[in-house]
C-alpha cells in the first residue's frame, strides 16, 4: 500500500515535472535568428549593463522582456534603445531581424560606419544624434516599406548615393547635422509622398530644383552651398528654411517653352495636360542649337588624354585613382589623376601606350582604314560607329591581320600569354621591342552573328577610358579572324603574383594589397556608375585583373559580357555568385560578389577553389566567411607570405568588406561607389606610405622570355 502510495506521489511529481518542462518551451518562443542577431548586437555593443536581460548567447528576447524589444507572436518586430549611453556598434546580423518594423537607436555614442546590413522590411528607422561616420547604407535603398528615416546630426560624409527610387512610402527624410556634400540625389524626385525634408547644415551644393515636384510641407536646406534659385512650387509650403546658401541674386529664368509649373501639373491638372506640338518643336530647336555649340567647342578644344580622364570624373563626381608611386594618401585628401600617358613617346616608363603616336611608328603594325574592307564588315560604318562616341584624344585604331601574324610568329605557342572561354591572347612583339597583347575570339562566336556585332564591341569598349582599366588600343577584322589589341603589362595578372611564385617575384605587401584591392574597384564602379549603358562586367578575377611595373592594376576583359550566353563556362570556379546560375541572371551585384572573391585572393593567398587542401577549405568564401568577424580566426587566414606584416585593424576592416561582398543574398552586398569609399577610408585610416611599399614591391621581368 505504501508502495503504491509513494509510486502515485512519483508519477504526479513527474508529471508536475514535465508540465514545467513543456510551458518552459512554449514560453521559449523567439524565433532563432532574432535572438542570434541581438545576442551579437549585445556582443558589440560591449554588453552594456543597461540592457536588462540581454545575453550574448542565447535566451529567449520576447518570453524573458529584454529591455527595449518587443514581439508579435515569435518574431522581434520593435527595437527601442533611445537614450540608454549606448556604445560600440550595432553587430552585423541586422539584416536577420526581418519582423521588425520599428528600430531605434536615437541618442546614444554609436560610432564609426553605420551597418551595411540592417533590418530589412522597417517602416521607421532612427539612428540620430550619436557620432556615425560613413555613408548612407545603400540597404536603405531596398527597405519599400520605410515611412520615417532620421540620420540627423551625425558625423556621415561624402555624396549621397542616388538610391531613393524604391523609397515610395516614404513621409519624413532627416539628414540635417552631417558633412553630406555634392549635387542632391535625383532619385529624390521618386519620394512622391515626402512631406518632411530636413537637409540643413550639410555641404550639398548644385540646385534644389529636384525638390520641386515634392508634395512638401516642411523643407530645411539651411547652411549648406546650394546655388540658384528655390523653385516657386516650394515657395508656398507651410514651412520653408533656405537661410545660408549661395542663392543667385537675379530673377529667375522663365520655365522651357509650353511647361507648367510641376506641382500645379500634379495637383491640378492630374497629369493629364501635356505640352502642345509648338513647344515641342521650339524644345527641340533650342536643343539642336545647344548640341551644335557644344559640339564646335569640343572640336576646338585641345585636350590630352589625361584631361579628358579628368573632366569625365569631374562630371560624374567620382574621384580619380592616381597610380600611387610616388604619394602618400592623407586623412583629407585624395590624390588626383596624375598624365596616364604621355605625348611623346607611343611608351612610357610604365609600359603604358599613347595612341596618338602609336600610329606614327613605324614598328608598330597599323594599318589605315582600307578602300575596300567588304572581307568582313563595311568599313565606312564602322567608322561612322566610332566616331559617334564621345570625343577623345584617344581611340582604336585598326591592325593589319598580316602585319598581327608576324608580331606573333603566327601566332605561335610559344607567345601564348594566356586562354579562357572567349579565346587565346598571345604576346605580339615588334623590332623596337615594343609589346602588345592580342586577343584572338574564338571564332566559333560569331557563327550566326552578323559582321557588325563584332564593330558594335569595338565601338562600346573603345569609350571606356579609365587608369584602372586595360586601355582597347585597336582591333582587327580580317579573313573571319576577329582580334583586339590591348596594352601588354610586364607583371603580368594579379593570379600569377599571388599564385605563381618564382624565384624574380616578392610576396605583394600589405599596402600593394589594399591598392590592388582599390584601383579594381574603382574600374568596376566606372564600368558599373560612369559607363552609359552601364557595363556588367560578369567575368571578375584575378586573372583579368593586370599589374603593371608599379603594381597598379587594370581590370581586363571587359565589354564582351554578350559573349557569354555562347559559352557554357564563364568564371573560373570559385567565382560565380550562387545566383548566378545561368548567363542571363548575372548583375551589378554578381560582378560585387566575384569582387569579394578577388579580395579574399589578397587576403588569404588562397585560391578560389583548390582540390589540393581538406574538403572543408577547397572552396575558398565557403571555408573563409565563418571566420572573417573571428579576429582570432582571421590573423590564421592571413596569406603567410605576409609574415605578419600588416596593421590589425585594417585587416579586420579588410575582412568586414568582403563580407558585405560574398553574401548570398544579392539585395544585400553594396555597390561598387560604396565599397570604394570603405577602400579609401581604410587607407585614410593606415596612413600607409605608398613609396615604401613599392619600393618593396616592385617586380621586373624580361621582355624577351
Amino acid at each position: 500500500m505504501f508502495f503504491c502510495h509513494k509510486m502515485h506521489y512519483s508519477l504526479v511529481s513527474s508529471f508536475i515535472l514535465s508540465f514545467g518542462i513543456l510551458a518552459s518551451l512554449a514560453h521559449s518562443k523567439t524565433n532563432s535568428q532574432d535572438v542570434s542577431a541581438l545576442n551579437v548586437m549585445f556582443t558589440s555593443l560591449n554588453s552594456p549593463s543597461q540592457l536588462s536581460n540581454w545575453k550574448s548567447s542565447g535566451g529567449d528576447p520576447c518570453g524573458d522582456s529584454w529591455e527595449g524589444i518587443t514581439c508579435s507572436g515569435s518574431s522581434v518586430t520593435t527595437i527601442r534603445l533611445s537614450g540608454l549611453g549606448l556604445s560600440g556598434s550595432m553587430g552585423y546580423q541586422l539584416s536577420n531581424l526581418k519582423s521588425v518594423t520599428y528600430f531605434d537607436m536615437s541618442k546614444n555614442n554609436l560610432k564609426n560606419d553605420i551597418p551595411y546590413q540592417l533590418p530589412p522590411n522597417m517602416a521607421h528607422l532612427d539612428l540620430s544624434n550619436n557620432d556615425f561616420s560613413g555613408s548612407v547604407p545603400y540597404s536603405i535603398s531596398q527597405m519599400n516599406d520605410l515611412e520615417y528615416l532620421n540620420l540627423g546630426h551625425n558625423k556621415l560624409n561624402g555624396q549621397a548615393s542616388d538610391m531613393f527610387q524604391k523609397l515610395k512610402k516614404l513621409k519624413t527624410l532627416d539628414l540635417s547635422y552631417n558633412s553630406l556634400s555634392g549635387n542632391l540625389p535625383q532619385s529624390f524626385a521618386s519620394l512622391s509622398r515626402l512631406s518632411t525634408l530636413h537637409l540643413q547644415n550639410n555641404r550639398f551644393s548644385g540646385s534644389i530644383n529636384v525638390l520641386a515636384g515634392l508634395p512638401l510641407d516642411d523643407l530645411n536646406v539651411e547652411n549648406n552651398k546650394f546655388t540658384g534659385w528655390v523653385p516657386e512650387q516650394l515657395k508656398g509650403i507651410r514651412s520653408l528654411h533656405t537661410g545660408g546658401n549661395s542663392w543667385s541674386s537675379g530673377p529667375a529664368p522663365p520655365p522651357p517653352p509650353g511647361a507648367k509649373p510641376i506641382r500645379a501639373h500634379h495637383r491640378e491638372n492630374g497629369g493629364k495636360d501635356g505640352l502642345s506640338g509648338l513647344s515641342i518643336a521650339l524644345i527641340v530647336l533650342a536643343s539642336l542649337v545647344v548640341v551644335a555649340l557644344l559640339i564646335t567647342l569640343l572640336s576646338t578644344r585641345k585636350s590630352s588624354p589625361s584631361s579628358h580622364f579628368l573632366d569625365e570624373e569631374r562630371a560624374s563626381h567620382h574621384k580619380g585613382f592616381t597610380p600611387l608611386a610616388s604619394q602618400e594618401l592623407s586623412n583629407d585628401s585624395y590624390p588626383a589623376m596624375q598624365n596616364v600617358y604621355r605625348e611623346t613617346e607611343p611608351f612610357d616608363t610604365t609600359g603604358s601606350i599613347n595612341i596618338k603616336t602609336l600610329q606614327k611608328s613605324p614598328s608598330i603594325g597599323y594599318k589605315p582604314p582600307p578602300s575596300d574592307f567588304t572581307q568582313s564588315l563595311n568599313d565606312n560604318e564602322f567608322a561612322s560607329r566610332l566616331n559617334s562616341r564621345r570625343s577623345t584624344s584617344i581611340r582604336a585604331v585598326p591592325f593589319s591581320l598580316a602585319d598581327l601574324q608576324t608580331a606573333t610568329a603566327n601566332f605561335a605557342t610559344g607567345r601564348l600569354l594566356g586562354e579562357g572561354s572567349l579565346g587565346r591572347v598571345y604576346r605580339a612583339k615588334y623590332p623596337d621591342k615594343k609589346v602588345l597583347a592580342v586577343k584572338k575570339i574564338d571564332s566559333s562566336l560569331f557563327q550566326g552573328r552578323h559582321p557588325e556585332e563584332f564593330s558594335e564591341i569595338v565601338s562600346s569598349i573603345s569609350k571606356v577610358h579609365h587608369p584602372n582599366i586595360a586601355e582597347l588600343l585597336g582591333y582587327c577584322s580580317e579573313q573571319g579572324h576577329n582580334m583586339l589589341i590591348y596594352e601588354y603589362f610586364r607583371n603580368g595578372s594579379l593570379h600569377d603574383f599571388l599564385h605563381l611564385s618564382d624565384d624574380y617575384s616578392k610576396p605583394l605587401t600589405w599596402n600593394t594589397r589594399i591598392r590592388i584591392a582599390l584601383g579594381t574597384a574603382r574600374a568596376v564602379e566606372y564600368l558599373h556608375d560612369v559607363c552609359s549603358p552601364s557595363f556588367i562586367h560578369k567575368n571578375i578575377k584575378s586573372s583579368n585583373v593586370l599589374l603593371d611595373l608599379e603594381l597598379n592594376p587594370h581590370l581586363s576583359d571587359y565589354g564582351l559580357a554578350n559573349f557569354h550566353h555562347r559559352t557554357s563556362q564563364n568564371l573560373g570556379v570559385g567565382y560565380n555568385a550562387p545566383e548566378c546560375i545561368k548567363p542571363s541572371a548575372y548583375t551589378m551585384k554578381s560582378d560585387v560578389y566575384s569582387f569579394g572573391v578577388v579580395m579574399l585572393e589578397l587576403l588569404t593567398g588562397r585560391k578560389p577553389f583548390d582540390i589540393s587542401k581538406p574538403k572543408s577549405e577547397q572552396c575558398l568564401v565557403r571555408w573563409a566567411t565563418p571566420q572573417l568577424h573571428d579576429i582570432d580566426a582571421l590573423e590564421k587566414m592571413v596569406d603567410p607570405a605576409l609574415h605578419g606584416l600588416y596593421p590589425p585593424k585594417a585587416l579586420s576592416r579588410f575582412a568586414d568588406i568582403i563580407a558585405l561582398c560574398v553574401q548570398l543574398e544579392p539585395e544585400f552586398r553594396p555597390p561598387m561607389t560604396e565599397l570604394v569609399q570603405a577602400l579609401v577610408r581604410l587607407i585614410q585610416h593606415s596612413s600607409m606610405s605608398m613609396k615604401e611599399d613599392l619600393a618593396a614591391s616592385r617586380r621586373t621581368e624580361d621582355l624577351d622570355h
